[in-house]
């Protein structure tokens, strides 16, 4: 399984930056391949919170079924994909001096042979790389503008 990390530093404390991270359903609003989230459970935030994620990366569009596994209040949001891409994910914050934050997103993915399997994971790899640090700048501006708004 390849492990995929990408990181940056948002200027705002953590509080705030997990305020956007625990909003499940505001993903979408900055993760360009999240296309639509909808819960399966009662639950929707915390461990035990199941929903599925209607994802697309170009030509490809997949139903992501995925389970909150690990809940660290402030601190860390880890997931398990158990749709037709399988493996785990893990958001987590950092304190960077008073009032930044380090936002660090690994996965590591198991993709099914129609996508080219472990070789198809390595170059899907690449481009998941590329499309979550665009992501997390999308997160950086969200947060950041927020922040803005409310001072």
């Amino acid at each position: 399984m390849p492990r995929i990390r990408v990181h940056t530093d948002i200027d705002a404390p953590p509080k705030r930056v997990w305020r956007h991270l625990r909003d499940i359903p505001s993903h979408v609003d900055w993760m360009t391949d999240a296309e639509s989230i909808r819960f399966v459970t009662d639950r929707r935030e915390g461990v035990g919170a199941v929903f599925l994620c209607d994802t697309k990366v170009g030509p490809i569009r997949l139903q992501d079924r995925m389970e909150v596994t690990g809940w660290r209040e402030g601190r860390s949001m880890e997931v398990r994909h158990a749709g037709l891409v399988r493996g785990q994910g893990r958001f987590s914050l950092r304190r960077r001096g008073r009032r930044r934050t380090r936002f660090t997103w690994e996965e590591r993915l198991r993709f099914p042979w129609w996508l080219g399997g472990p070789v198809g994971g390595v170059v899907g790899a690449q481009v998941l790389r590329l499309i979550w640090k665009r992501n997390l700048a999308s997160l950086k501006a969200v947060v950041e503008s927020d922040l803005r708004a409310r001072t």
